[in-house]
């Protein structure tokens, strides 16, 4: 047996060996692990004192700043409640602008002077801690020799324990924030626009009778997609290992044409691991709902409810990191990359997004009076005012390296920005803006008070798998966000827009009805006017069909398709105005992120084309040579033929692979970081789209034992 079949025959056997965490009788109360490892309400009710609970609940929920002396009392609760789950450090836990997540350690305890040590931690210490901010990208707001960084407590995202084989420390979520004050996190600007949302949404809701309702919140709901691999596969790819994305493989025989791995029967290994998956992410209080196949072979998606955004977007960094750890356990590994396999489906993080009020009113679900009616309308017409403002800013929140490989294709929607409303509200809004109502005759439809106004039906309608922001029934979907992305800036994005889209509608309903105008011709004036102005952003069709791509550009829909031409939208007058106006983001943070997403794209493209040019030379040339060699000892007219077409493919891989290296090291010397990326993007990625061209030809003709990368289809169909 060839060792290639080996090691195929070794990734296929897997058992639980005694290790399965097992069945286990959830009627038993002690049994349910949810939110176990939680700092929740409920331990806070347990372990502070009434008159401290009460305090830290009042001061969360008018969002006030927190009294030092609660923080003590809340920090030794917290420390207590740590022991017991055996933590012996502390950590605040923020986001930086990589992407991912960041922490520090730091023990509870301290020697007392006799020999002995105390456990200790202080109130100044739960709110405040010290990371060095120099390493961390800061896009310019910080000098590399400016090293002091503060992480501050973020009270409404609890608390939690991170469990580890041999102790566990407690982890705080914090903010980020730079010496003199500039957000260099994702967490900072997320509450900033949260804050600036439930302002101008308030200030409608008020106009539509609510006056119970004090704050409103977003919730977001961001399903999560991913591929297994067997870690035997992962680690002899140097591309995965260096880029989380194959660089080469050939196309297999058989990919996901039968489309039968979709919502297909889960193989017993991934089955077990997603059992400890979500149990791990149910004590840490993540309320995971849905698992199934997905599209591609060896792609799977796990779906949280929805929940405050905040919480939210930290519970998707939790889930992302649970997911890989978890993986190891069963032999497998988890790639998050959005297009780690050519030639089959990407994945994305469909952020399902939605407004609600403090009172429990779901502001994108139709009601059931009529007001509530034209209160759902109204919103909806905020969003679509907003999306087609600011579409260029919501395709930048999404731009990335890995993204600009998935874009467009298959279950991604393209990349221009268009919304989705389903045949019934799209119905219902061309009757507003004709003033002929629908007829009201028809069953499961919420009528409006008035005749001019069409029922709403009690759902969206179908769905459109090619639309990036598609209404489904109760909420937006927004289906463009990379798997790999945190959904933090992208949450920021949407909150902002919307919070600006409201303000205005909101201003001009309530100068509609001071100037004596009935309420319900008030709100359908305001409906019309915007629908009107901003229905082009409306459309139902097929995203990836060429007609699509021309009527689109007659809308004056932008096509940004590739983040090079999506990053600068981040720093357009338009954008800046609206962050700054609004509080969620300065000229200068604005500009620091767009700073440091070009440089991520240019550092991430640069890394993928040296390690391609790297296997490339090492490996796959090496086994083209030794297949040629191989022929040079067969004689015959079958064997000059296969020499033919091997050295020829050899010949063109070894001037692809020169070209592909002198590319790598003519970047322009540029401080412009968009003529930097788009070389990347034109020059370099199109040298290295050559060599892997020839080079996956010679993979379907270079014998097994020669091949040096496992294929395609061994990582994609051995479970």
């Amino acid at each position: 047996m060839s060792g290639l079949r080996q090691h195929n025959v070794t990734a296929a056997q897997w058992s639980a060996n005694g290790g399965a965490l097992g069945p286990t009788d959830l009627t038993i109360p002690s049994n349910n692990v949810f939110g176990e490892l939680v700092f929740s309400v409920d331990v806070q009710r347990q372990l502070l004192p009434k008159d401290v609970f009460k305090k830290l609940q009042t001061t969360l929920a008018d969002g006030k700043p927190l009294d030092p002396a609660l923080a003590g009392s809340v920090a030794q609760a917290m420390k207590e409640w740590a022991l017991e789950h055996g933590a012996t450090h502390y950590s605040h836990w923020f986001q930086p602008l990589t992407g991912s997540t960041a922490e520090k350690h730091d023990s509870f305890y301290s020697p007392t002077g006799s020999g002995g040590a105390i456990a200790d931690f202080s109130g100044k210490e739960l709110i405040r801690g010290e990371p060095d901010a120099s390493s961390f990208p800061n896009g310019g707001l910080r000098a590399t020799f400016e090293a002091r960084g503060y992480t501050a407590w973020d009270p409404t995202s609890p608390a939690f324990i991170t469990p580890n084989p041999n102790g566990a420390t407690l982890t705080i979520p914090t903010a980020f924030v730079s010496w003199t004050g500039e957000a260099l996190d994702h967490k900072i600007p997320l509450l900033r626009s949260m804050d600036a949302l439930s302002k101008a949404a308030i200030h409608a809701v008020k106009l539509f009778g609510d006056t119970e309702s004090k704050r409103v919140f977003t919730t977001v709901g961001a399903e999560q997609e991913y591929f297994l691999i067997d870690e035997q596969y992962y680690f002899e790819r140097p591309d995965l290992l260096a880029t989380e994305r194959t660089l080469f493989g050939a196309k297999p025989p058989k990919g996901q044409e039968l489309d039968d791995h979709y919502f297909g029967a889960i193989p017993e290994r991934v089955q077990a691991y997603m059992f400890e998956a979500e149990r791990e992410l149910q004590r840490l209080g993540v309320p995971v709902k849905t698992r199934h196949n997905e599209v591609a072979p060896n792609q799977f998606e796990i779906a949280p409810l929805f929940e405050n955004s905040n919480l939210g977007c930290d519970h998707q960094q939790i889930i992302m990191q649970v997911l890989k750890n978890t993986a190891r356990k069963y032999g497998l590994v988890a790639l998050l990359h959005e297009k780690p396999f050519a030639g089959v489906n990407g994945s994305g993080k469909h952020n399902n997004w939605s407004m609600g009020t403090d009172t429990g009113v779901n502001l994108m679900d139709p009601g059931d009076t009529p007001s509530e009616n034209l209160q759902f309308l109204f919103f909806c017409t905020a969003v679509l005012k907003a999306v087609k403002k600011h579409q260029g800013l919501l395709r930048a929140s999404v731009a990335t390296a890995g993204q600009d490989h998935r874009l467009g294709a298959n279950e991604a929607p393209p990349a221009i920005i268009s919304i989705f409303l389903g045949a019934e509200l799209s119905a219902a809004f061309e009757a507003i803006e004709s003033g002929v109502p629908v007829d009201a005759g028809e069953a499961g439809f919420l009528g409006l008070g008035t005749e001019v106004l069409p029922k709403l039906p009690l759902h969206g309608g179908d769905r459109n798998r090619t639309s990036p922001f598609a209404f489904t029934g109760n909420r937006f979907e927004f289906r463009a966000p990379g798997s790999n992305m945190t959904v933090g800036f992208v949450n920021c994005v949407l909150n902002t827009i919307a919070a600006e889209s409201l303000e205005e509608m909101a201003t001009e309903l309530e100068a509609k009805l001071e100037g004596g105008a009935a309420f319900e011709e008030a709100v359908t004036e305001v409906i019309k006017a915007h629908y009107v102005a901003d229905k082009d952003i409306v459309f139902d069709g097929d995203g990836y069909s060429d007609a699509w791509q021309d009527e689109a550009a007659s809308r004056g829909l932008l096509n940004l398709r590739t983040t090079p031409d999506a990053l600068p939208e981040l720093i357009s007058e338009q954008t800046i105005e609206t962050f700054d106006k609004y509080g969620v983001l300065t000229e200068p943070e604005v500009e620091a992120r767009f700073e440091v997403f070009t440089e991520q794209y240019v550092v991430k493209l640069n890394i993928e084309a040296e390690t391609a040019a790297l296997i490339a030379r090492t490996q796959i040339l090496p086994a083209g040579l030794k297949y040629l060699a191989l022929l040079d000892e067969v004689p015959g007219e079958g064997a000059k033929a296969l020499k033919e077409e091997a050295e020829a493919l050899v010949n063109d891989l070894v001037v692809k692979i020169k070209a592909l290296e002198v590319a790598n090291t003519s970047h322009p010397k540029t401080d412009d970081l968009i003529v930097a990326a788009k070389y990347l993007r034109d020059d370099v990625l199109g040298a290295y789209a050559e060599v892997r061209e020839i080079a996956d030809k010679l993979e379907a003709i270079v014998p097994d034992d020669y091949w040096p990368l496992p294929r395609y289809s061994e990582m994609l169909f051995i479970k």
